[in-house]
């Protein structure tokens, strides 16, 4: 089985296993995103621009701390800093990070953005931040437990930006999917917003095609309302 992975204007197929596609438990772990980022398809994933869906949703936002996780090679981490943030870019992969950091330097931005390694099932950030964002990041836990950490992580009045891949229903390895297991609805992430702490600004699946293969997208954007003084 392989599936379709968007990294802006590029399409990386991603092959699983029959193991793999067995117990998807253990499918995303470090040893995995090693392999990969020391594979054939590193290269398309170390060159592409930031997600189409950062640029749309963030363009409003006033800059402070951000963080991207699961950045992979860094395009949106880049493409914050450019825009004015303060980035911490985390991801397991060592790899990536590498490549992240030279497009950081070449991009004249390496003073804005942290890289950090990290294995986001366990890690936690010292402090939150103003905008927590990722982007098809598949870590070694259940997805959507793992938009429920990165979204503690966002500070009273900051923004949580979650970009995944859609589940449409069709199963493993139909027209190039992910696996069930790491995709989402929008309602499966905004059901789990508790609506006295989250504001929805954006609950939203989408669909486009990319170098002949299509894209599913669910892009949630939700603002923690502010501490009220008590």
């Amino acid at each position: 089985m392989e599936w379709s992975l968007p990294f802006g204007n590029n399409v990386c197929r991603i092959r699983l296993s029959p193991v793999t596609m067995v117990d998807m438990t253990h499918s995303f772990d470090k040893d995995y995103w090693d392999q990969i980022w020391h594979g054939d398809r590193a290269t398309a994933m170390g060159t592409s621009p930031a997600n189409p869906h950062l640029v749309r949703q963030v363009g409003d936002l006033t800059p402070g701390r951000a963080i991207d996780a699961g950045c992979g090679a860094g395009a949106e981490a880049i493409w914050l800093a450019q825009h004015g943030w303060q980035v911490t870019g985390a991801d397991v992969a060592a790899e990536a990070l590498e490549t992240a950091a030279e497009r950081a330097t070449a991009s004249g931005v390496a003073d804005r953005v942290d890289w950090v390694q990290a294995d986001l099932s366990v890690w936690e950030p010292e402090s939150p931040y103003d905008l927590v964002t990722t982007h098809y990041a598949h870590p070694a836990m259940p997805q959507l437990e793992f938009y429920d950490r990165i979204a503690s992580w966002v500070a009273p009045g900051g923004t949580l930006l979650i970009v995944g891949h859609l589940h449409h229903g069709h199963g493993h390895g139909h027209d190039h999917g992910p696996p069930a297991e790491a995709s989402v609805t929008a309602a499966d992430i905004t059901g789990r917003l508790d609506a006295e702490v989250w504001e929805i600004d954006t609950a939203e699946e989408s669909h486009r095609s990319m170098n002949d293969s299509q894209i599913h997208d669910v892009v949630v954007r939700a603002r923690r309302r502010p501490t009220l003084a008590g």
